[in-house]
């Protein structure tokens, strides 16, 4: 059996889960997700032949029969906001969506936490996590190497595809300073992560830890091709367990959690949404049909050591998230595999289902997605129908196993023990893993507030990188806590307070009861007026009639004077937390203002005038802090065209800065490779990146060298410089 990691010695500290995000088809958000599996409905995609060819296919890929045209695929796979990230276009361009998505849903976990990404550092926070198949290199970046613009090269590619750099991609952004491993498993990956990551925060090396996966399939919209005795369905559809089941279907996901000690995240005062109790990862070994094939063993003893580190029995266990690929073979091994380990829990007496008819199987992000679809039936006390099943598998007798299937949703509600359930993955290559998961305790009981105080005000401070995204978090929050009529707002304040990163455009809202922060929260949203009514106010940069008849409707002078000092761009808190409040909620991340960045594949060979990719077109200038000032001569022109090469930018200003437009080291070594074959003059990157790093001033320090070299030239040689900078 493989090494595990148990508790240590006396210890009853498990790792508790108190973040998490995802993308999957038809979700953005844990939420949409929850909408998806309730409904027991498919987040399938169809594709035209106008996709294929757009996808670079050859016209006979339309007319192949064995190409499925459906599939769940992730829309708005190619969107990224790339400057809030510190990216430039070019380099976003040509970054696997993978990556950008993983980046993406690792900041959200943590927001989902309660916690500031940006404000880890002092921190051990690790990162572990894989993706899938490097398929956007392959199809949109190797046919053309040159096709996202000057700025692009091999090493570029390397850096934005290869999955080594996915975890310190995630560790460098946000300066986390845990370890950060990227995670290779095959479709075991992220189940395989949180593995590892357990283990991290067990043995101390960790604090806080983020876990999971990303798969994103390139070409999105061309379907797949459906070969005799594959594991892809003939028809798009993926029934796991079913009479009818005949093979799984490519589905585009991504899912990180962010995990913590039980201990430290009760006394940060965390959102525990569900607990670690085991894990445990093998490997089949040699003793199979072939490297593809799974093993019955070798399942079952990985689930039996997950149970035995957990200190459970099978009979503890409610439910089991299978890997449920829907391929006759896999189903039958997996069941009977499983069926070993839990035998002793006696017949029907565990719920089995798999998200994979929903969402496809999404490869490396498959286990933390099962992870999180658990963590949403605890949450909702209900455990969701098993989508696409009618009749049982026949070559598995279901009542001879510990296992119940079910079209229909069912109650799982809390009772007198824990509810408990299991994930279990397998994948190519013969890894397995088996995680087992427990409702969160009760919180501890704290002492409570003091009757609230005549005038209380609640500060709720927002901030974000523009106007339109504090629109649109006020926007979200509002909707958030009308779904969510208990979440205390003292505990909202709290949460934004202290749990989300500051931005230079912002606002506050100030509120005697939550339909004052509804009210408030919405009038912020539309961006109207008025700013302040009976029980609510609304500050904004500038806004002192709505300072003064909050004084005059509160009387809380000291919270007001906070507020009014947050929006103004202090860097102090808003507002102490009231009346000692500390604990987290979970409430909307941040609204990010997502841009198209991607390289079209190269169209079919065959088509008349396919032989050369052309170049993509450059990224308008982004939103920067500084006003837009244009070149004010030939050299600084030159100079900005040259970072725009680089950069993937078009109308860079003389006064930007290189950084703020996503500069770094490599660009900076392209732009004076540029210049070297336009100016006759010596330059190096420290030209480039000595203040200030904007056009204006490299320029300037170009311009010196270039007087000094004007006496050396002959008259040919000055009157071509001459007309260059003219």
């Amino acid at each position: 059996m493989a090494a595990g990691t148990p508790l240590p010695a006396g210890s009853v500290d498990p790792v508790a889960v108190v973040g998490m995000a995802v993308r999957l088809p038809g979700a953005d958000t844990p939420e949409d997700f929850w909408r998806i599996l309730r409904a027991g409905t498919e987040s399938l995609t169809s594709s035209t032949d106008e996709d294929l060819a757009e996808a670079g296919l050859p016209p006979s890929a339309a007319a192949d029969p064995a190409r499925v045209r459906t599939r769940p695929v992730l829309e708005g796979a190619e969107f990224f906001d790339a400057a809030f990230f510190g990216y430039s276009p070019g380099d976003a361009d040509v970054m696997d969506p993978q990556h950008r998505l993983f980046l993406e849903c690792a900041w959200e976990a943590l927001e989902s936490a309660g916690y500031d990404p940006r404000g880890l550092a002092e921190r051990a926070v690790s990162v572990f996590g894989g993706t899938g198949p490097d398929s956007y290199f392959l199809h949109h970046l190797h046919p053309h190497q040159r096709a996202a613009g000057p700025g692009a090269g091999p090493v570029q590619h390397l850096l934005g595809n290869s999955a080594d750099f996915l975890a310190p991609r995630v560790s460098y952004v946000l300066d986390l300073t845990g370890p950060s491993v990227t995670v290779q498993a095959g479709c075991s990956t992220s189940l395989v992560a949180v593995h590892l990551a357990v283990q991290s925060l067990l043995t101390g090396e960790s604090d806080l830890a983020l876990a999971g996966g990303a798969t994103v399939y390139f070409p999105q919209r061309a379907g797949y091709v459906h070969r005799e005795g594959g594991v892809n369905s003939p028809d798009g559809h993926c029934r796991a367990f079913d009479a009818a089941a005949s093979g799984t279907t490519p589905g585009d996901g991504v899912a990180v959690l962010a995990l913590r000690r039980l201990s430290d995240a009760r006394a940060a005062g965390d959102p525990v949404l569900g607990l670690i109790r085991g894990t445990a990862v093998n490997n089949d070994g040699g003793g199979k049909a072939g490297f593809t094939a799974p093993a019955v063993d070798p399942q079952t003893d990985v689930a039996a050591e997950a149970l035995a580190l957990a200190g459970l029995e099978p009979a503890d266990i409610d439910y089991l998230e299978a890997h449920g690929t829907g391929t006759p073979m896999g189903d039958a091994l997996e069941v009977t595999a499983l069926a070993e380990a839990y035998a002793s829990a006696g017949p029907g007496r565990l719920r089995l289902g798999t998200h994979k008819p929903n969402v496809g199987d999404t490869w490396a992000a498959a286990g933390a997605v099962g992870l999180v679809k658990v963590l949403l039936s605890l949450a909702h006390e209900e455990l969701p129908p098993l989508a696409n099943w009618q009749r049982p598998h026949p070559e598995i007798d279901f009542a001879r196993t510990p296992f119940r299937l079910a079209a229909e949703a069912s109650a799982w509600p809390r009772g007198e023990r824990p509810r408990r359930a299991a994930v279990h993955t397998f994948g190519i290559g013969g890894t397995n893993a088996h995680v087992v998961l427990q409702e969160a305790p009760p919180a501890p009981a704290r002492p409570g507030p003091p009757a609230p105080r005549a005038g209380r005000v609640h500060v709720l401070p927002l901030s974000a990188r523009s106007d339109r995204a504090v629109r649109a978090q006020a926007a979200r929050l509002a909707a958030h806590l009308e779904r969510h009529p208990e979440l205390p707002l003292d505990a909202v304040a709290f949460t934004l307070l202290t749990g989300r990163a500051r931005f230079a455009r912002r606002a506050a809202v100030l509120a005697g009861d939550r339909d004052g922060a509804l009210a408030a929260l919405r009038v912020l949203a539309a961006g109207g007026t008025p700013s302040y009514g009976p029980e609510w106010a609304v500050l904004r940069p500038g806004g002192g009639a709505a300072e003064a008849a909050a004084e005059e409707s509160y009387g809380d002078t000291a919270a007001l004077r906070q507020a009014a000092a947050w929006v103004a761009g202090g860097e102090g808190e808003p507002a102490v937390a009231p009346d000692g409040v500390r604990q987290r909620v979970v409430l909307p991340t941040y609204p990010f203002e997502r841009a198209r960045h991607r390289v079209a594949p190269p169209p079919y060979a065959g088509e008349p005038g396919a032989a050369g990719a052309a170049a993509g077109q450059p990224h308008p200038r982004p939103a920067l802090e500084n006003a837009y000032a244009a070149p004010s001569d030939r050299l600084e022109e030159l100079v900005a065209g040259a970072w725009g090469d680089a950069l993937g930018i078009s109308g860079i200003g003389r006064d930007d800065n290189f950084f703020d437009l996503g500069g770094h080291s490599l660009l900076a070594a392209h732009v004076t490779a540029t210049l070297r074959g336009v100016l006759p003059v010596p330059t190096d990157a420290t030209d480039l990146l000595a203040a200030p790093p904007t056009p204006a001033g490299h320029a300037d320090r170009l311009r010196d060298r270039l007087h000094t070299a004007l006496g050396a030239l002959t008259d040919d040689e000055a009157a071509a410089l001459a007309a260059k900078l003219a």
